[in-house]
């Protein structure tokens, strides 16, 4: 499946929560400035274009704390031992915290070149 996004996609090693949806800690695949995609083990109960409110937990590293995303979800997919949903994002209440995130996961993504000395 080719990926047609206008802002890339990081990955990362945080969770995310949706209490409404699902007890307990959910594995957060990728994050942008624009969306954002979970998986886990179970089923989720979670509707096409819909609007929910995820919990982000970021890497330790980060320390910037947990923060709340308003999504909206794009797409759901059942595969035979995951399950997998993608969101674009609304609002962000706490903008520095996801903002800080974001950025963290492109500096990581994009290594610094080795410069001759």
């Amino acid at each position: 499946m080719q990926e047609r996004r206008k802002d890339i996609r990081y990955h990362t090693l945080g969770r995310a929560r949706i209490p409404e949806v699902f007890e307990g800690d959910l594995l957060l695949k990728d994050l942008s400035i624009t969306g954002c995609r979970i998986q886990c083990a179970e089923p989720l109960a979670i509707q096409l274009n819909v609007q929910y409110r995820i919990q982000i937990i970021p890497e330790p590293v980060v320390k910037t704390g947990t923060f709340e995303l308003l999504v909206k979800s794009r797409w759901i997919h059942a595969g035979e031992h995951s399950y997998e949903a993608a969101f674009m994002v609304m609002e962000s209440p706490k903008g520095k915290q996801f903002q800080w995130y974001v950025d963290y996961l492109t500096w990581r993504s994009n290594p610094v070149p080795d410069t001759e000395v």
